[in-house]
């Protein structure tokens, strides 16, 4: 299978770098067009936007995993050029302080996951990454990392019915507990 990932990322200088890459052209290309637009809808609302993070190799996972900076001893999504870490600039310096709700508003908007619900705002969630945006469903992503599916142009994660069977299972056994009320139990 071909990708902007076998195809770009996996050729680039940079593929191994333990260093912090905020090309937005290690972006796939619908990814990076989305979060441009995010950065200019941002903007309008007042919000002056960074690209933190485009790409980030294994090497400096495990850099920032030793550091204790990332839960995640394996890289993720921006790997594969579908994520990005966007910082809001406040008087001219980074900041990852304060409210990115803003931020959750305008990915959903645009097709994205945010990492402050994960896709999911229903669900109560542990990690939390409100800088984060992804054009990949959390339920997707094993397939992603071994190579099994990439992304097509029109794919929008918040579309996509065609989810591993037990993120359906799972999703609908909640769903089903929720219409039943507090206390309720499937039973088979």
């Amino acid at each position: 299978m071909t990708s902007f990932y076998t195809e770009v990322i996996e050729h680039d200088a940079r593929f191994d770098s333990a260093k912090r890459i905020d090309d937005l052209a290690l972006l796939e290309p619908v990814t990076r067009g989305l979060v441009t637009e995010i950065i200019r809808a941002a903007a309008f609302m007042g919000f002056d936007l960074a690209a933190f993070e485009t790409y980030r190799s294994q090497a400096r996972q495990r850099k920032l995993f030793a550091e204790g900076t990332t839960q995640l001893k394996k890289v993720g999504v921006h790997h594969y050029g579908l994520a990005c870490d966007l910082v809001k600039r406040v008087d001219g310096e980074l900041t990852w302080k304060g409210d990115y709700s803003f931020l959750g508003e305008l990915a959903r908007s645009a097709g994205l996951i945010w990492g402050g619900d994960w896709g999911t705002p229903e669900r109560h969630h542990t990690f939390i990454d409100s800088v984060h945006v992804q054009r990949c469903t959390v339920a997707r992503q094993p397939l992603l990392f071994a190579g099994e599916w990439y992304p097509e142009d029109d794919y929008n994660p918040y579309e996509d019915v065609d989810q591993p069977v037990l993120f359906s299972v799972t999703r609908n056994a909640i769903e089903a507990g929720a219409a039943m009320g507090p206390g309720s139990t499937l039973r088979r």
